[in-house]
């Protein structure tokens, strides 16, 4: 066994999270090939391609990929570009954090799908509806990462820019923000991960498109092989753009890493 908290190379661990997806199919198709468990409620590894491959070329299920796609980004940057500010300004002034933080705690433990039948009753089923579960999902908890993260800055880079004569505003734009950037930028990849989850529930309801329609219209009809399909589909999406978030973190950070 290795040592706690000990590094393995690369390629170590790309070849262990490979051999469990190998594993994990594997196991899949024992018991769906295998006659362990009835095709109507899992359908196996052939059947949910050959599945996904017809609703590609024949549902037009790309332009579906896309709408989610979409929606997600679309929610998840308005969040973004409203919460950051905010969860900077509370972390770095504390009468600010003693009037927001109250209600962004309580606001935070309110599931976004609750929201719904308010949101189609002031936006109705559109855009805006998707957009907005997105957003409340998304903006409570950006909020309050990023004011913990600019909290818990170090006291003295702040004590040593005072003494070379730096303002208020000066210590937040030269000192707090550059050094709980790389913080901000994971808190922001972590919620993405989340926002899938919130738009998936939102186009569970009251939706003519996306992923998550395509998902309870299958359900329907019992076609487990799509559903299974529509699922994957969103992990690899999220895989991709979790992996491209590391990069461009790591592009932008590199001193953080050095």
């Amino acid at each position: 066994m290795p040592r706690p908290l000990e590094p393995i190379s690369p390629v170590l661990r790309i070849g262990l999270g490979i051999s469990f997806f190998v594993l994990f199919v594997a196991a899949w198709a024992w018991l769906t090939f295998g006659g362990h468990v009835a095709r109507i409620f899992l359908a196996d590894p052939l059947t949910m391609l050959a599945d996904g491959w017809r609703l590609i070329v024949e549902d037009n299920f790309l332009l579906d990929i896309a709408i989610t796609i979409w929606r997600v980004f679309g929610g998840f940057v308005l969040a973004s570009v409203i919460a950051v500010p905010l969860g900077i300004m509370m972390g770095a002034w504390k009468p600010v954090e003693a009037f927001f933080e109250p209600f962004v705690s309580f606001a935070r433990y309110l599931p976004a799908s609750a929201f719904i039948p308010l949101l189609i009753l002031w936006a109705g089923i559109g855009e805006v509806e998707k957009l907005l579960v997105i957003f409340i999902g998304s903006f409570f908890q950006i909020v309050l990462m990023v004011a913990v993260a600019v909290g818990n800055t170090r006291r003295d880079l702040v004590e040593a820019a005072y003494t070379l004569g730096s303002t208020s505003t000066g210590i937040v734009r030269r000192v707090i923000i550059p050094a709980n950037a790389p913080d901000i930028a994971e808190t922001l990849r972590l919620v993405l991960g989340w926002a899938w989850t919130y738009v998936i529930v939102a186009e569970l309801i009251g939706s003519s498109s996306g992923i998550g329609y395509m998902i309870i219209n299958s359900q329907s009809r019992l076609a487990t092989g799509q559903i299974i399909f529509g699922i994957i589909v969103i992990g690899l999406i999220g895989l991709v753009s979790d992996f491209l978030f590391k990069m461009l973190n790591r592009a932008l950070f590199a001193w953080r890493l050095a």
